[in-house]
């Protein structure tokens, strides 16, 4: 199993610089992937561009967007905004996509909460047709410049039946998320067995996620998670905050369990934004 870093994005005192400083030490330090959280309404660094600007600092880490709400966008505008950063990083793009929970997402960028899914299931093919080359409208013109992987590879979040179909019919593998071990083997497991019927070749990439905060970090790290997840209530806000791994033990505890469920690879979102969380964590998963 791979182990990849989130970048502080939507962490509360991240700078631009900051952000560029974490991906090059996170490069550097062997994680496999740079993921990202994001929402359109929160004040957070937008994920694809943040990666533009990290392409150029950094030579073998791939970037993970973990996941990005795709129904706020057009496709015509996330196909050209992922080809972009697929060419800026000489195909080193992973899109992790779902329809997302904040409705103040939508509501900002004119979008519909309640017909988002879908939306999303009209989005995926023509991000597809976008990436060949092929116009999304008979009267325009094709308006993505030709990514270098072909096709970018898309993952899809969620834990429903649609998610499933999501996977098999337009997906290279499937993101788990902030799930428990036993959640993530659980539903795993009814991906592959669709990825299987449905006659896909190879088997479907499976990822997780989970939160780090490290050294004497604890107060900012749950007033961070707080906050991202205030929409969601206390109870869930609380339990997310709660969860967060603050020590060695924890996270080597996370990473056997993580292994043990099949998956392909484990993301290490951070709660806090100074980049010494990239050396403390590297410490800790490669020694």
């Amino acid at each position: 199993m791979q182990v990849g870093i989130g970048l502080p994005n939507a962490v509360p005192g991240a700078t631009g610089r900051g952000l560029i400083e974490w991906a090059r030490r996170a490069d550097q330090a062997g994680f496999s992937s740079l993921g990202s959280i994001g929402a359109v309404s929160y004040p957070s660094y937008e994920e694809l561009t943040v990666f533009a600007a990290a392409g150029a600092v950094t030579e073998r880490i791939r970037f993970f967007t973990n996941v990005l709400i795709a129904p706020p966008r057009s496709a015509a505008e996330l196909a050209k905004q992922a080809a972009t950063v697929d060419q800026l990083t000489n195909g080193r793009l992973t899109l992790g996509l779902g329809v997302g929970w904040r409705e103040s997402d939508f509501l900002l960028t004119g979008r519909d909460f309640d017909g988002r899914g879908a939306a999303f299931d009209e989005m995926l093919p023509a991000l597809y047709r976008s990436w060949r080359g092929e116009a999304l409208d008979p009267a325009a013109r094709p308006a993505s410049p030709p990514p270098v992987q072909s096709p970018i590879p898309v993952m899809i979040g969620g834990t429903t039946q649609a998610a499933i179909r999501r996977v098999v019919d337009h997906g290279a593998g499937w993101t788990a998320g902030g799930l428990p071990p036993d959640a993530v083997s659980e539903f795993a497991t009814k991906v592959r067995t669709a990825w299987q019927a449905a006659g896909r070749d190879g088997e479907p990439y499976i990822t997780a996620l989970v939160y780090f905060g490290l050294g004497d970090t604890e107060q900012q790290s749950r007033e961070s998670v707080l906050d991202y997840y205030k929409p969601m209530g206390d109870d869930v806000a609380q339990m997310i905050a709660g969860s967060v791994l603050r020590s060695a033990e924890a996270i080597q505890g996370a990473i056997q369990a993580y292994e043990a469920t099949g998956a392909h690879e484990l993301i290490f979102a951070p709660t806090v934004s100074a980049v010494d969380q990239v050396d403390l964590l590297a410490n800790v998963v490669f020694g």
